[in-house]
């Protein structure tokens, strides 16, 4: 039952818009959001600028903070609650506790303390100088590029931010069992890091195809002292080891905290979980003044779930001035069947105990989705980057398997940086992106994590 999925129609809607569309401004989106009560997260303070209730302001348009979900947990029409009864406790439990964070000084504290000195935050903000090179000598003009490093977080990977603040939540909550999903295996090794850290029990559910191609990953939670549990069932991929998680938070749902990895899922986990990876936004926000006085002018992440992209968009989402921009998997090409390109090609229906862009047969049934990167390897996607698209403030592109191997082949060599698939496909987009932006602009692109997790897979696939 907590993995029932159903199909809706999508009406025309007055509000799907491009990008482009000249008319589409800060007043009329605000004027929309605020037509469902929205519910103004908590104030995180935090030294490393967690805080998404307190931003920069923008002189131009005096934005304040995006205060999206609604009091029903809603993003527009998507998100929600669709879950079983015996989830609901557990879900206004934790809410009630993520509000309550703003007045707990000692929460406040502990995790400045370990974004700071244990994950190793603030990440920098780097300026990929041959990669810049390479786009100008081959157009003739080109952006500058910037990289948003989250790969040097601990573990590799932006993951760690929202595991490490979920971890002391639950500990807030008196759960002493962790669960979580993982496709990648970069959840799963920071919610299994997390544990270790903090002395709690932790179950990973881990789809049998990635545990093969992510076996280094599957041997890092094992050695920080996770049971890692294999899901054969389905397309044993990350949607049905979300599934299993789920069906084990039903069952032990008393003592286990589920940390969710994405910005899916039934509220509070969308809000939550992009609001403890907001840290990316506000410090490449900071680190932009710092470097060139201003504001990017596009930003660039790849979107699976959408955490990354989410964490780096939310602090710009009002500055409306600036371009978003997600990249998903293509697979084998939009018309082959075989993508993960729910934005682009899914219809609206539920998954996971949210409304939201889903791949869908006639028939309502979840299609098998396919990329090359496990961690883009969903059928679903976040309620609030269907919300974004839908509006027209975000743009969501797709890469195919192939362009994402060059791209990792192409930053490797000219950056000496390795990245991860999922990153590679941010990386991709830059090929048809950077022809269409004069000299000066300033693009930065979310490195969300290192590669060495694909090695394995890429030397399968590349001939070097």
């Amino acid at each position: 039952m907590a993995s029932a999925h159903c199909r809706l129609s999508t009406p025309p809607h007055h509000l799907h818009k491009p990008y482009h569309n000249p008319s589409f401004n800060l007043r009329q989106f605000a004027q929309f959001r605020s037509n469902s009560s929205p519910m103004k997260p908590p104030s995180i303070r935090s030294s490393v600028g967690l805080n998404s209730a307190v931003r920069l302001e923008d002189k131009e348009t005096k934005s304040t903070a995006v205060v999206w979900p609604d009091s029903f947990g809603r993003f527009g029409k998507y998100g929600g609650k669709y879950v079983p009864e015996t989830l609901m406790h557990a879900l206004t439990e934790l809410e009630l506790a993520f509000q309550g964070l703003a007045a707990d000084g000692e929460f406040q504290r502990e995790l400045d303390g370990i974004l700071k000195d244990y994950v190793g935050r603030e990440t920098p903000l780097y300026f990929a100088e041959r990669l810049t090179e390479h786009y100008k000598s081959v157009n003739g003009k080109g952006p500058d590029i910037y990289f948003k490093r989250e790969d040097l977080n601990h573990t590799g990977a932006h993951k760690i931010n929202n595991a490490v603040a979920q971890a002391l939540l639950a500990k807030r909550l008196g759960k002493k069992r962790i669960i979580a999903e993982t496709g990648a295996g970069q959840h799963g090794v920071a919610t299994a890091t997390v544990c270790a850290r903090f002395g709690l029990d932790c179950v990973v559910y881990m789809g049998a195809q990635d545990m093969e191609r992510q076996a280094l990953n599957v041997f890092r939670m094992r050695l920080l002292g996770a049971e890692v549990r294999g899901v054969h069932s389905g397309t044993a991929t990350l949607k049905d080891a979300t599934s299993e998680a789920i069906r084990d938070w039903v069952t032990n749902v008393e003592t286990t905290h589920y940390i969710l990895g994405s910005v899916a899922g039934p509220h509070p986990y969308p809000m939550m979980v992009r609001e403890f990876h907001a840290v990316i936004g506000k410090e490449t926000r900071k680190q932009a003044i710092e470097k060139w006085g201003g504001k990017p002018d596009v930003l660039v992440a790849c979107v699976g779930g959408g955490s990354n992209a989410m964490g780096l968009f939310h602090e710009f989402v009002d500055d409306v001035d600036v371009r978003l921009i997600g990249v998903e998997a293509a697979g084998f090409g939009l018309d082959s069947g075989k993508h993960a390109a729910t934005l682009t090609k899914g219809e609206v229906g539920i998954l996971h105990g949210a409304l939201s862009y889903l791949l869908q047969d006639d028939d309502g049934q979840v299609i098998e989705p396919h990329s090359i990167s496990a961690g883009l390897d969903y059928p679903g996607v976040g309620p609030e980057h269907s919300f974004l698209k839908d509006m027209g403030r975000a743009e969501y592109y797709s890469v195919t398997d192939e362009e994402a191997l060059e791209a990792f082949k192409r930053i490797s060599r000219l950056e000496g940086i390795i990245p991860a698939l999922e990153t590679s496909h941010a990386m991709a987009y830059l090929e048809k992106l950077c022809p269409t932006l004069p000299n000066g602009t300033k693009v930065v692109v979310n490195f969300s994590g290192r590669g060495d997790k694909d090695v394995q897979t890429a030397i399968k696939l590349l001939q070097l």
